[in-house]
């Protein structure tokens, strides 16, 4: 059979010529721009903006560890009523139980204690200027908001508690305060201690806030352990 039908079929009946060009031809859809994003310098500004959060995340972080670790460090506290400290004798008479008693169990009433304790030291130099002292121990997140709290309940139960101020909380920390006010026998000192695993609170007839805080700060380093 003869080719020759097949060379005299005219051209412009087969599909248009493909126009190649120099430019190269693109296998994929991505954009190349997209793969290599241009890189823009970090202008100072923000140098410093991104430096001045992360020194200030760092801070945070840190005072959050400090925290932490004080909390851990305070929260299993005990206490005891040794039957002499800061040259003071435990009363174990049966008003001073009875007193003692009646203020642990106020005061288990307005702040919730894992164990509580009430107890009376008589000063052998004046039967006058006995000590009452009260609390117990249970975490505490906020010991310094907690303490004021209780000062403020006291304040309701024997008048206001004027002149309150930080004292020294001496080596066991979390913080003490000191203040005045009134009762059946005249005024007397009233101080208390609080960290994260316990509170405290005492009556001081007879004494100064300065002379109250020396002996409390003893007194606590006599009854707290950790």
């Amino acid at each position: 059979m003869s080719d020759a039908h097949l060379t005299e079929r005219p051209v412009d009946d087969g599909p248009e010529p493909v126009d190649l060009t120099d430019e190269p031809i693109q296998l994929s859809r991505r954009d190349p721009a997209a793969q290599e994003p241009e890189q823009r310098p970090v202008s100072r500004r923000r140098r410093i903006a991104l430096a001045a959060a992360l020194v200030v995340g760092l801070a945070g972080a840190g005072a959050l560890g400090v925290g932490g670790w004080r909390v851990l460090a305070q929260k299993d506290a005990h206490l005891n009523a040794p039957e002499k400290i800061a040259g003071l004798t435990r009363d174990d008479s049966e008003r001073a139980r009875s007193t003692a008693e009646y203020l642990r169990d106020g005061f288990a009433a307005d702040i919730d204690l894992d164990r509580s304790f009430g107890t009376v030291y008589r000063d052998p130099a004046d039967t006058k200027r006995a000590v009452l002292i009260f609390g117990g121990t249970t975490l505490l997140w906020q010991p310094e908001r907690d303490l004021d709290t209780l000062f403020g309940l006291m304040t309701d139960e024997t008048g206001k508690v004027t002149g309150l101020r930080e004292v020294d909380a001496g080596r066991l920390g979390g913080v003490m305060k000191c203040g005045t006010t009134s009762g059946d026998g005249g005024d007397f000192t009233v101080c208390g201690w609080a960290d994260h695993g316990s509170v405290v609170m005492a009556m001081f007839p007879g004494r100064s806030v300065d002379d109250s805080a020396v002996l409390f700060r003893q007194l606590r380093e006599g009854i707290q352990s950790r």
